[in-house]
């Protein structure tokens, strides 16, 4: 596997200044969630680094990346284009550099989530959403309170609540079925 410095210069060439500045960020958050709850810190500064190194291609170009590379997306992921970049880029840090199957499920899942999310995902989705480079406002400010006092799942569950399905609905998008998965099982776990 490269080192981080030269994954870190890879994915610089890729991204627009703000977006490589967000992807610094959430490796930031990563890391200090990952000190927090004892994930492996080598493991989620990768993960976080690249998840988001395919958001800058087009809608049509990730569908092809998928069709080149033999990626089969569901019904529900071509409804819903957004999550294309977490599909491409888990492929791409998978092949290029040597990514485990937990570092790649954690990337693909980054933006909606799943049923039964490992540490690694939680702290990835929470990261993406809460880095203080690039997300600022009263949203990202409740957002690091709730994790901070509440703990990873209530923080999971509070972006789903709060931001993705309100955010879907504005913008009359289909909500994906993995975000429902995974706040059905938040939800589950919280009230055991």
């Amino acid at each position: 596997m490269k080192s981080i410095e030269e994954i870190r210069e890879d994915i610089k060439k890729e991204l627009t200044p703000k977006r490589f500045k967000h992807s610094i960020g959430t490796m930031e958050k990563a890391i200090e969630l990952a000190k927090k709850y004892g994930e492996d810190i080598e493991k989620v500064q990768y993960t976080a680094l690249v998840h988001d190194m395919a958001k800058e291609m087009s809608k049509e170009q990730l569908i092809e990346y998928c069709k080149r590379n033999n990626i089969k997306l569901s019904k529900m992921d071509k409804l819903v284009p957004d999550i294309l970049h977490g599909i491409v880029a888990a492929d791409i840090a998978t092949k290029e550099y040597g990514f485990t199957k937990e570092m790649h499920d954690a990337i693909y899942y980054h933006t909606t989530g799943r049923e039964e999310m490992t540490l690694l995902d939680k702290i990835i989705y929470i990261a993406d959403k809460s880095e203080e480079k690039t997300r600022i406002g009263e949203y990202a400010e409740e957002l690091r309170k709730i994790t901070k006092d509440k703990g990873l799942n209530e923080a999971i569950l509070f972006i789903i609540d709060n931001w993705t399905i309100p955010k879907s609905i504005k913008e009359k998008k289909i909500i994906h079925i993995n975000t429902i998965y995974a706040r059905n099982d938040i939800l589950k776990s919280i009230k055991e």
